[in-house]
């Protein structure tokens, strides 16, 4: 009898789910898969045309048939790390409020405007930031920049409202619920025996939160971040409208610039030749490949701040 317990019968309706699951998972995969092929299909002819030359190239003109990425690349990576550095702090104070802080009252009215914030669509956010969030920027905030600080690269050029600033202001603020929500869930996940062990060593309410709450919960965090770091990436309408869309590489944050996502999406519809399409479709492939980098490198920062844990 004991023998026949401890294997227990497996049913039809346990092969039947098991089999879904696997058939879920494999489908999964089978679309990024399906995806990549017509991602480097549509790419081959600039591949082969361009080469390695096309990631490195600085020159972007359709009517010479003169491509290069390498703008574009840079203003994803410039504006979706700034952004991250403004909304990660921001997200993880407020979060540590939401679960540490705030009295019962707020935390559920604070917790479903941040979450709103998530599910506004992303024309929305480019329209607000067009009509409200770029005059506000070209004056007081980036005249007075350069006139007090212009001597510095990144404020030295004219004030446009439009630029690098704009479009980093409007992904930060994008991406502020995620960080928000994902680190207030892990903070709440933490066992109320760090919060009363810190206490109980006659620390404040502030130092257990810091000191015990947040190292605990830091590799939910860290991933948070890095999904809103992705969201940032992705992102096209608000992008868009508020960064210039102009292909060059500057220091100055005032200067308009491009990214993947907009550049794509700006000049997709002008596309008139096969080799102007095969081109963009190569933008899109670069985007791919840089979001499986920050994919990879999210995993590897989690299971290292795991493993100090």
């Amino acid at each position: 009898m004991i023998r026949q317990l401890s294997r227990p019968h497996r049913n039809r309706g346990d092969r039947i789910f098991q089999g879904w699951t696997w058939l879920m998972a494999a489908t999964v995969l089978a679309l990024i898969g399906l995806l990549l092929y017509e991602l480097v299909l549509g790419a081959l002819p600039a591949i082969s045309r361009f080469g390695f030359g096309f990631l490195t190239g600085q020159t972007w003109n359709p009517v010479s048939g003169q491509f290069g990425a390498l703008p574009a690349i840079y203003g994803t990576v410039v504006s979706s790390l700034l952004a991250l550095a403004i909304a990660g702090p921001v997200g993880l104070l407020a979060a540590i409020y939401l679960a540490e802080f705030a009295p019962p009252w707020l935390d559920g009215p604070l917790s479903f405007l941040i979450e709103l914030l998530a599910t506004i669509p992303s024309v929305v956010f480019g329209l607000w930031g067009l009509y409200v969030l770029v005059p506000v920027l070209r004056s007081p905030i980036e005249t007075t920049l350069h006139n007090t600080l212009g001597f510095l690269p990144l404020l030295g050029c004219t004030p446009l409202g439009l630029g690098m600033l704009a479009a980093v202001a409007i992904l930060a603020l994008m991406i502020l619920p995620y960080v928000t929500a994902v680190a207030r869930d892990m903070l709440r996940a933490v066992p109320d025996d760090q919060r009363e062990a810190m206490l109980a060593l006659g620390a404040t309410r502030w130092e257990m939160a810091w000191k015990a709450v947040v190292p605990y919960a830091r590799s939910g965090i860290v991933g948070g971040m890095m999904l809103a770091l992705g969201r940032a990436v992705g992102e096209t309408m608000a992008v868009t409208m508020l960064i210039g869309n102009r292909p060059e590489i500057s220091a100055c944050l005032f200067s308009p610039s491009y990214t993947l996502a907009s550049q794509i999406a700006n000049e997709f519809t002008e596309a008139t030749t096969d080799m102007y399409v095969s081109v963009l479709i190569e933008l899109g492939l670069i985007l791919f490949a840089v979001t499986l980098i920050l994919n990879g490198i999210a995993r590897l920062l989690v299971w290292r701040v795991r493993s100090k844990s």
